[in-house]
This record gives structure tokens, C-alpha cells and sequence, in this order.
């Protein structure tokens, strides 16, 4: 056969925003061999008639860094068109780190990420203590779609500073060198940047912050220096997400001056933030890229928002006391205990009692979710169907009326927060934000919140929701869409080998049945280690995915083929 692989009859949406065009699309060895015409045959072959032809999703916004290591799909991401994902945002992850300091990490990211203790103590192999060394036991993983990563700011903050680094004292300035030493280093080892985190809801279970949350501007900037030495990488940060936005913009804004690094944040729109909030940024990032500046925002195209339920991490009644006392049954024989009026009167006469400001947070915040009890998940609930607002009207507390739709479905009732984008009760802000010049689709967060959140379908949403659902005035075209999928976003993070189709470029496809594309309801399925729990969801309408010419999904389900590698930065082209 002349070919690898042949997808024939597709419309060819190719990543670069142009037009689409009806071609075929031929693979060898990896990397596509003809994009038009061909009439060589293809040991395998795809009828893409009536389907759409991209390039595989880029998401440079994952926390993969854990799950990676002990097992070899990654999941959720990859039932969702992705074939690349960037791992290590948020200043979060698990190298560098020696022995002794595992446990910090460890409860730092079961804090900020969600992912229970136990599974990180059994999964994680730990056969790594410096950057380069974890990216050498990536580099033996066999996966089935393309992984790249950033070295994470807390981890280097207690690989430099031990136990200082979680107390409130500020870095020497030998610390800073080492700092600096150690972000150059890891770039030159293939890491993609440095990254970073300024909100205060990044906290261990106890409720300590992140230990970058105690660095002030100065620290940042040597983490850019770094990059700066290194001559590549970008910079991520996650802003305060209560903190003036014009005040937030300055520092970063400070870190893209210092170093002359790309720089991208977290932008979202969240509810009484000071200053001007998300359009304020707006205004920002076009004055830094009229001054010459390349800083993007990454945005969500829907709520980002938690889900709570008995069978998840956070319920209303997580943290009262006698909840904790039953928390550790199987699920049927918690809810067989709650049936018990005695046991009900107790504990809704208690209150929640945790260290965590950041828990009580979150579970004061379920009077404003809302049940998710039809076929299909609706991100976009009506505001008068809050928990609260219900309550109200059947005349009882939030927290009674809650307690008895917990036990609904024996137990499994899931509730919706949309917890930022999400200010006016519609989607008009996440639209404003997904046009402009100077943002980029992220904030996916795959492979975290494993009971929490469950944003891994992003792409398939923005698909369905923007490129094909919207009305006219607000849909996003299907070229565009792709483009934002992939040659944007694969750009920015400066992978030069894949986001398009076009000969010579590493063979990761999709093709997509566009009419098809539907989001199932999330559900939980306990397959982590020790027997942990995540929530999953799936799509319709992923005809095939295809990672270096090797097809790893069929009609939404796994072959079973594992051709993901390690791609380190300034090699991409070596990584089929």
C-alpha cells in the first residue's frame, strides 16, 4: 500500500481558519503525505463523507501530570478529539521533588486539584526526584495521545526552600538563583514553561495555600528570568480571582515586561470582582499587544462549574459532623442512614465545621446550584431554579430541602454550580471572550477535580454549542472553531509540528460527524487506584481520532492503540 492510513470525501476544516475544502487526507509514517486527491490506496482506510476532517485538539490547560504515570489513557481528554494536552498549569504538580517533600505535594494537589490522597500514594511511582528526571519517566510511557508539560511554581518552591517555602518567609536571594537555574534547566530539558498561581482557593485539604501564593513580584519575575536564560517557554498564572483586575493585569503585565516571555492567565468572568473585571483585561491585553507585548487570556466557552452529590467530593452536609461520621460507608448505606428521620433532625441541626475557608465556601455556595435530573446536561439553567429559590417556594431552608434531593436516584443525584462565566445568567460574556483577538480556548483542567468538575469536554461543547447551535449573530464559524481547537492554541505554547493539515505535519486527525456531536450526562466510575472515583463523560460523534497516523478511537470507543508520547519542546518534530 502507498499509505498508512487514507480519510476520503471530508470537508477539511485544515486549523488555519480558512475556508473548509472537500479533500482526502493520506498518512505515512506519522506524519500526513497528501492533502487533495489521492488515488494511492491506504492500508487503512476512513469514509469521511459528510464529516468534518480537523486536526487533533491542542489543551494546554491540563493537569495530567499524576494520572499519566499510572495509566495509559488520558481520559477524559482524549474521548473528546484532544491528542495533545500540556500538563503542569497552575503552579501545581509533582516534580521537582525529593522523598522527604513528597507528601507536600501530595496534599498540596489533593487541595487544589481534587484528587484524593490515596490514589496519588498508590499511582504515583515516583521514580523521578529533578525536572529532567521526571521528564525521562515520561518519556517511557505509552499513551494513547500526545502528552507536553511546565514545570510547576510550588513544587520548585519547595524543592528550593523545603519547609520555608510553606511558611510565610520570602526566597534569598541564593534561592532566587537557584530558582532561576532550575526553570532555565527544565526548559532546556523539553518543558514547555513555567507556571503559577495567585489564588487564594488553592489550598491543601487543611486549608494551607499553595506556596506560591507566598511569593511576591520579584519571585515571579526570576521564575521569567528563567525562561529569559532559557530563550523559549511561556508563563502561566492563574490571577486572584477576587482581586482588582487592573491591579492583577499589572503583574502580569510586570512578568511580560521582565522577561519578554509570552505570559497567558486564566480569565474569567466572576462575580464582584473590583475594578473593571473581564473586560477591563480585555482592554488591557489589546494595549500590551499595541506596546508589543504577547499576553492572552484563556477562557472557558461555557460555566465553569462544580458539581456536588453524595457520591462526589463536596455535598451541603460534607462537613457537618455527623456526616464525616458516615462519610467513609459505601454509598447505599449512607443513604439508608440519611433515610433515618433521627439521623436527619441531627444533622440538619448542625453546622459545617472544617479548617478549609475554601470548603465552607463551596458548600455554603450549593443553595445557588441546580438539580440536573433530565436526559441530556444543561449548562445553561434558568436562574428561578436555584436550590434556594425553590426551597423558598416550597417553604422550607435550602439545607432541608436540599437533604431530601440528595437521596434521590439512591443517592446519585448530581447538582450544577455554574460558578463563574456565568454573572448574568447567560452566555453573552463567555461570547465576548471567545472573540477576542487576544484570548485562547483553555481552562479544560483534565485530569483534576476528579469529584469536583468535569470541564474535559470542553471541545466537544464549544463544537456543538458555538460552531453549530448558536444563533447566527453569535455562532462561531466551524473554520474558526477548528482553528481555536488547534493551530491557536498550539501557537501560543510554540508546538510547531501539529495544529494543521498540511503536508509534512504530524498526523493527529479527527474526524467528526458534526450533526452527531452530543454530550452525554456526566456519571462517577470508580477505575483510579485504590479503587478512586472520577467523573467521566461522553460524546457522540467522534467518528475516529487519529495520533501519528495510528487511529486510537472508533465511534467513542478506544482501540486500545497507544501511540501518545512525550513531546519535549524544541523537538516536537522528532515526537511521532
Amino acid at each position: 500500500m502507498e499509505y498508512d492510513l487514507v480519510i476520503r470525501g471530508g470537508l477539511v476544516c485544515d486549523g488555519t481558519g480558512t475556508p473548509a475544502f472537500h479533500a482526502d487526507v493520506a498518512v505515512k509514517d506519522g506524519r500526513i503525505a497528501k492533502v487533495g486527491e489521492v488515488t494511492g490506496r491506504g492500508a487503512e482506510e476512513i469514509e469521511a463523507t459528510g464529516r468534518i476532517v480537523t486536526p487533533g485538539f491542542v489543551d494546554i490547560h491540563t493537569h495530567y501530570d499524576g494520572q499519566v504515570t499510572w495509566e495509559n489513557r488520558v481520559a477524559p481528554s482524549s474521548a473528546h478529539g484532544v491528542t495533545t494536552v500540556l500538563m503542569g498549569n497552575c503552579g501545581v504538580g509533582f516534580a521537582p521533588c525529593r522523598p522527604h517533600e513528597r507528601e507536600m505535594l501530595v496534599k498540596l494537589m489533593e487541595g487544589v486539584e481534587d484528587i484524593p490522597e490515596v490514589v496519588m500514594t498508590e499511582g504515583l511511582p515516583w521514580n523521578w526526584e529533578t525536572f529532567p528526571e521526571y521528564l525521562d519517566a515520561l518519556d517511557k510511557r505509552e499513551l494513547d495521545i500526545d502528552i507536553a508539560t511546565q514545570l510547576p511554581h510550588s513544587a520548585l518552591r519547595i524543592f528550593v526552600m523545603g519547609e520555608r517555602a510553606a511558611r510565610q518567609e520570602a526566597p534569598t536571594a541564593e534561592d532566587l538563583d537557584k530558582m532561576r537555574a532550575l526553570v532555565a534547566e527544565a526548559i532546556k530539558a523539553g518543558a514547555f514553561g513555567v507556571t503559577t498561581s495567585r489564588n487564594v482557593m488553592h489550598r491543601t485539604k487543611a486549608g494551607d495555600l499553595a506556596p506560591s501564593l507566598y511569593s511576591d513580584v520579584d519571585e515571579l519575575c526570576a521564575l521569567a528570568d528563567g525562561l529569559n536564560q532559557a530563550d523559549a517557554g511561556v508563563f502561566q498564572m492563574i490571577p486572584a480571582p477576587s482581586g482588582h483586575s487592573e491591579e492583577e493585569f499589572a503583574v502580569l503585565r510586570q512578568i511580560a515586561e521582565h522577561g519578554r516571555r509570552p505570559v497567558s492567565f486564566t480569565l474569567l468572568d466572576v462575580a464582584g470582582q473590583p475594578g473593571k473585571g473581564w473586560r477591563g483585561m480585555l482592554e488591557a491585553l489589546e494595549q500590551a499587544r499595541a506596546d508589543g507585548l504577547e499576553m492572552r487570556g484563556q477562557v472557558a466557552p461555557r460555566p465553569v462549574g462544580m458539581f456536588y452529590g453524595l457520591d462526589l467530593s463536596l455535598n451541603p452536609f460534607s462537613s457537618h459532623p455527623s456526616y464525616k461520621a458516615i462519610a467513609h460507608l459505601p454509598l447505599a448505606e449512607r443513604v439508608a442512614k440519611m433515610r433515618d428521620p433521627e439521623f436527619r433532625a441531627q444533622l440538619l441541626s448542625e453546622q459545617p465545621q472544617d479548617t478549609n475557608p475554601t470548603t465552607l465556601a463551596l458548600i455554603d455556595a450549593f443553595r445557588a446550584t441546580h438539580e440536573w435530573d433530565g436526559p441530556r446536561p444543561d449548562y445553561e439553567p434558568v436562574r428561578d431554579n436555584r436550590i434556594e429559590q425553590r426551597a423558598e417556594r416550597a417553604g422550607q431552608s435550602w439545607p432541608e430541602y436540599a437533604y431530601d434531593l440528595l437521596l434521590r436516584n439512591e443517592g446519585r443525584q448530581m447538582f450544577y454550580l455554574p460558578a463563574a462565566n456565568y454573572t448574568a445568567g447567560n452566555l453573552d460574556a463567555v461570547r465576548e471572550m471567545l472573540g477576542h483577538p487576544d484570548t485562547l480556548l483553555g481552562l479544560a483542567d483534565g485530569g483534576a477535580h476528579y469529584g469536583l468538575i468535569c470541564d474535559g469536554s470542553f471541545p466537544t461543547y464549544f463544537l456543538q454549542r458555538w460552531a453549530r447551535d448558536a444563533c447566527d449573530d453569535q455562532r462561531i464559524t466551524i473554520e474558526d472553531a477548528v482553528a481555536e481547537l488547534t493551530s491557536r492554541p498550539a501557537a501560543a505554547v510554540r508546538m510547531t509540528d501539529r495544529g494543521r493539515i498540511a503536508v509534512g505535519m504530524k498526523a493527529d486527525l479527527n474526524v467528526i460527524d458534526l450533526d452527531a456531536l452530543d454530550l452525554h450526562l456526566p456519571f462517577v466510575a470508580y477505575n483510579l487506584p485504590a479503587g478512586g472515583k472520577r467523573m467521566q463523560q461522553d460524546a457522540d460523534g467522534y467518528v475516529a481520532t487519529v495520533v501519528s497516523g495510528v487511529v486510537i478511537q472508533r465511534n467513542g470507543q478506544p482501540t486500545g492503540a497507544l501511540p501518545g508520547r512525550l513531546v519535549r519542546r524544541g523537538r516536537e518534530l522528532m515526537a511521532a
